[in-house]
């Protein structure tokens, strides 16, 4: 299948042909990776609205963006947590069903206390990563957006 003929792309194509610059468009790319990889479960719908909002940018391509990287954030969850454990100097978390079953069982309170704390440790981490990334994904897509417009006017003459 040609990368032309994928839905993602349809869609991107489409946005050019309506209208939205690359600058947004990009944007709406850079910000969907980013925030939908957020190291809090649940969080990520909320803050793609509103970084739409906030910058004016496709409210539907932002929230596609961040569906589609889901998977990624589930995959780098424990990592950003790490990475907050190693910048906050904090001992590791048990991440094994057996201990964390078994802190809850002593101290529930403690323990839901003691993951929100590695949660925001994880939060920082990503913070400190997220600018650098999401200025890395702009600054790439930005002109292959603006080739695709090009290549696609070309191509309706």
């Amino acid at each position: 299948m040609k990368l032309r003929n994928h839905k993602l792309m349809r869609l991107i194509l489409e946005l050019l042909r309506q209208g939205i610059t690359p600058h947004k468009i990009a944007l709406c790319i850079a910000l969907g990776v980013v925030l939908g990889v957020t190291p809090v479960i649940g969080s990520t719908t909320i803050l793609c609205a509103a970084a739409a909002v906030a910058f004016g940018i496709n409210l539907p391509l932002i929230q596609v963006v961040n569906y589609l990287v889901y998977p990624l954030q589930l995959l780098l969850l424990i990592p950003f947590i790490q990475a907050g454990q190693w910048l906050f100097h904090q001992p590791p978390l048990p991440f094994s069903l057996a201990q964390l079953t078994s802190l809850f069982r002593m101290s529930f309170w403690h323990t839901l206390g003691m993951l929100w704390e590695y949660t925001l440790h994880g939060l920082v981490a990503w913070l400190i990563l997220g600018g650098m990334a999401a200025l890395i994904i702009y600054l790439a897509s930005r002109p292959i957006l603006g080739f695709m417009l090009v290549r696609n006017a070309a191509a309706e003459k």
